[in-house]
């Protein structure tokens, strides 16, 4: 089962994620990843396959720092064990985290491919990046946008967003 961590706080958010990741290690899972606003309002991602000992270890010396964030463990459903299919997905500065399945994922997809959007991943998750970003050319609120957005998601879902262009907010 998956794991989702999210956290905004008036210090660095990195070491409050990964406690929250290790304290759901005991669910099982192929992979784990983080996503920081960092302190120059930049989406940084960092994933790996493995335990949290490895994303510790990928992150380590590199300065993960700010104020907003969200981490992830998987555990596969759509798409095989792989650094590309970890979480956090991203689009434009977008960064997303997903528990469950979307059963629509693959009308979805065929729609963002029209609308020039490109996937890395084989999950039903990365779609939701996609959506979001889509909608935020409608809505300048992220929080409408990912409304807006998971009303076309079909399935059953949880999710966490943040952005570089909304440092500071949590969705």
């Amino acid at each position: 089962m998956c794991g989702i961590v999210g956290a905004v706080a008036q210090r660095n958010v990195y070491p409050i994620l990964i406690e929250g990741l290790k304290r759901l290690e005991y669910r099982g899972y192929d992979s784990a990843g983080i996503a920081i606003i960092d302190t120059k309002d930049c989406l940084a991602i960092r994933k790996t396959l493995g335990k949290v000992a490895a994303l510790e270890k990928l992150s380590a010396g590199m300065d993960l720092r700010g104020n907003s964030g969200i981490a992830h463990t998987r555990w596969a459903t759509h798409g095989e064990p792989s650094t590309a299919n970890a979480h956090p997905h991203q689009s434009n500065g977008i960064a997303i985290v997903h528990n469950g399945i979307i059963e629509n994922h693959e009308n979805l997809r065929d729609e963002l491919i029209r609308e020039g959007y490109n996937f890395l991943s084989e999950t039903d998750s990365e779609v939701i990046a996609h959506l979001i970003h889509s909608s935020l050319k409608i809505s300048h609120s992220l929080c409408d946008a990912v409304i807006s957005a998971t009303t076309k998601l079909k399935g059953a879902f949880a999710l966490a967003v943040v952005s570089q262009e909304h440092p500071g907010i949590l969705v």
